[in-house]
């Protein structure tokens, strides 16, 4: 009498092979951390990128000069370019035709831009052509970042409008608002709640755009952070400049990347839904 054959399962589990696999991708890691480790030249590493002269040297002038200065040319083009985003979102979804194209070549032409080339039109373009125009280097950095900044911020801020409910606006408009008044007092401040997250990612991007100034040049007390780096770069040795203007970045843009991770989870959809007792 023929006896049936049962299939012989694995001895290992889905499980045991899950683990099985982690383990052997921590082993590989371990392998190239330690390999590294041995073929590595530490002391041509702490020479060129550790360098703790030289790094001593750059305070606190990198702070007070050009940390400083970089927080403000950030602050002064995005809230340029935070009004002027406004004015081209609303402009965007104007019912009056030249408006919206007006607005919507604006933002597509300088959305596809390098922020470089808006940096020497306008340190250098607008100087050239129009001679009477005298624009300090503060005010050229801010229309710079500005107009790079507001490309991004206007679709931003049409798509947090957009997100308002329709019946706020209707609301508003049965109490005898009018449109622009209920837009600006009702929707806008809703609008700019939803956004907040995404304006403070366009901070970060802007204050990192902000090393673009180097290109107009400047005396020590106008430097930034970029600018201050190459500058340390020809007076000392090595990338520990670099690095130490890499940290001073960190500073400030570290917080707002927790800031921003804040207010997505207080502002975003599941935001303010926790549960109550």
């Amino acid at each position: 009498m023929a006896v049936e054959s049962r299939p012989v399962k694995s001895g290992m589990s889905k499980r045991k092979r899950a683990k099985l696999g982690r383990g052997a991708q921590y082993v590989v890691l371990i392998l190239i951390v330690v390999v590294a480790a041995l073929l590595a030249d530490w002391g041509k590493i702490q020479e060129t990128f550790f360098n703790v002269g030289v790094a001593q040297s750059m305070f606190p002038t990198v702070v007070t000069t050009a940390l400083v200065n970089t927080a403000i040319y950030t602050a002064l083009g995005f809230a340029f370019g935070l009004g002027l985003a406004l004015l081209l979102a609303l402009m965007r979804m104007s019912s009056v035709g030249p408006y919206r194209w007006i607005a919507g070549a604006y933002i597509e032409f300088f959305r596809g831009l390098p922020a470089m080339l808006v940096f020497l039109s306008v340190g250098v373009g607008v100087p050239t052509a129009f001679e009477d125009v005298d624009l300090n280097r503060n005010i050229t950095i801010m229309l710079s970042l500005g107009i790079v900044g507001s490309a991004y911020m206007a679709e931003t801020i049409r798509a947090g409008i957009k997100a308002v409910p329709s019946g706020q606006l209707e609301a508003a408009r049965s109490l005898g608002m009018s449109h622009a008044r209920a837009t600006m007092t009702i929707v806008i401040p809703q609008a700019f709640r939803i956004i907040l997250p995404p304006l403070t990612n366009e901070l970060i991007l802007l204050t990192k755009d902000s090393s673009l100034a180097f290109v107009l040049g400047a005396a020590l007390e106008q430097q930034e952070l970029t600018q201050f780096g190459r500058s340390a770069l020809t007076t000392y040795p090595g990338m520990t400049s670099i690095l130490v203007v890499g940290l001073c970045y960190l500073v400030i843009t570290i917080p707002l990347g927790i800031l921003q991770q804040r207010l997505e989870r207080r502002f975003g959809p599941d935001g303010g839904q926790g549960s109550k007792s």
